[in-house]
């Protein structure tokens, strides 16, 4: 699904929607997605100057995203919210920067009734660049 498909599911907008593309979908299950990183990103204006480095935070959010994908595409969410909760064990490996592709994998690992906890990873040109297990949960709006 491209970008407008993306938003038809997830409330996210720019300048903090983090997902261009989604690839692979199992509704309340996995998902892979897609972050281009381009030089006129507008966190990179300060995140370094002439050295420019996409923050881990961000990384984080766009994996986050794709839980919110995952979780929002099945019918029963439909016109609800996904908030991130909580994140444990996350590693950054390497550094992304503009012209990188970042493909980014989440997988539900549970899922109470309004609870989800997923593991997740980013990769470039098939490093892995981050890790982490993240948790949401699904409110109203």
């Amino acid at each position: 699904m491209n970008k407008e498909e993306i938003k038809q599911i997830i409330p996210h907008r720019d300048p903090f929607l983090f997902l261009d593309e989604i690839h692979e979908l199992e509704s309340l299950h996995h998902a892979i997605g897609i972050k281009y990183v381009e030089a006129d990103d507008y966190y990179f204006k300060g995140h370094f100057p002439g050295k420019p480095v996409m923050p881990g935070v961000l990384i984080i959010e766009s994996l986050a995203q794709v839980g919110a994908v995952i979780l929002l595409s099945h019918p029963d969410h439909k016109g609800k919210i996904v908030y991130f909760t909580g994140i444990k064990n996350a590693k950054f490996r390497r550094s992304v920067v503009p012209g990188d592709k970042l493909v980014l994998e989440c997988t539900l690992t549970k899922l109470r009734s309004t609870f989800g906890f997923g593991a997740a990873k980013a990769y470039v040109d098939g490093n892995l660049v981050c890790e982490a297990e993240i948790a949401f949960a699904i409110g109203t709006q």
